[in-house]
Order: C-alpha cells, then structure tokens, then sequence
C-alpha cells in the first residue's frame, strides 16, 4: 500500500541551515554511515556556502528540508561527486535527515522533488553513493527506480559501498 508522501519544502541553504544542520545531525546514529562522528561546525559553514556556489552556477545543490511549519530536518539534493575516487565527474544524489523525522516518507518526497529539478535543468543521469549497510538508504534509491551499477569499497573507511544510478531523460 503506497501512503501520501508528507510536504517538503526545498531551499537554497542559509548561512543558519549550517547551525541547524550542526545541530541535528549532532547523533550517532545519523552519522553512522558518514563517518561515525559528528562534524564540527565549521564543516556545516563551508557545506552550506559550497552548495550556494552549486545552486547558483548549476541551478542545483544539497537543498535544505524544511517540514510543514518550516522547521530544518536535514537536506537532499545533488551535487558534483566530491570525490577523487568513484564516480568522479559525475553528479550525486544524496540526503541526511535528523534522526526524530526517520520513517516518514520526508526523504523519498524531498529526492523526488530534487528528481524533477534536475530533469528541469536538463541533467541527463544521477548517481546514488550508499553504504552497503544502509538499508533506509538503499530503499529510497529503490523507491526512486534508482538501479545497482557497482558495489565498492570506499578507500578510506573500507566498508562497502554500492553506486546506483538512475537515467533521468525519459527517451
């Protein structure tokens, strides 16, 4: 049974988004696939101003998820693969959401959003970095029609990783 997908709002992140990302990816089991620890502040300042540079270059970025009453969950959106590894030239999808707003359909409603604005700027394909262990993960690239096109290992942690793709002009 497919349930209504909740409303999320997408912006262009704030020199504020990096305090409020700061804050709610402050848990352990929010960075558990992206490093295991929280990041200091100042790596929310230079995200948040990397991804202004993105939107305003590209026409698109990691957005900021805001819920109904406007409230930072997290963000999701693409970028370039930051990477000197992997999928390097390619543009990547990705999300993070604060740990009280898992298991609501939040992060599947905003990358579906960030789908549509990707097709509307003409981006013929994305790609999906997720830890093989990340089962919430791998079932939005799922939901998404997102395919598996490799499993890694990432260099520096050395866990495995799987890359999913999705081709988004529809011909």
């Amino acid at each position: 049974m497919n349930r209504a997908l909740p409303v999320v709002r997408l912006r262009v992140p704030t020199d504020e988004d990096a305090v409020a990302w700061h804050r709610i990816f402050d848990d352990p089991d929010v960075m558990e696939f992206h490093g295991g620890r929280p990041a200091e502040l100042s790596v929310y300042e230079e995200l948040t101003a990397r991804q202004r540079r993105h939107d305003a270059e590209r026409g698109f970025c990691f957005w900021t998820m805001l819920d109904e009453s406007g409230t930072v969950m997290g963000f999701t959106g693409a970028q370039p693969w930051p990477g000197d590894w992997g999928p390097v030239g390619e543009i990547e999808i990705g999300w993070r959401l604060g740990r009280e707003y898992w298991g609501r359909g939040y992060v599947t409603a905003a990358a579906r959003t960030t789908l549509e604005r990707l097709r509307a700027v003409g981006l013929p394909t994305v790609v999906a970095m997720v830890d093989a262990g990340n089962a919430r993960s791998i079932a939005v690239t799922r939901r998404l029609g997102m395919r598996l096109e490799e499993t890694f290992v990432a260099p520096v942690s050395r866990r495995e990783g799987h890359r999913y793709r999705l081709d988004l002009d529809p011909s």
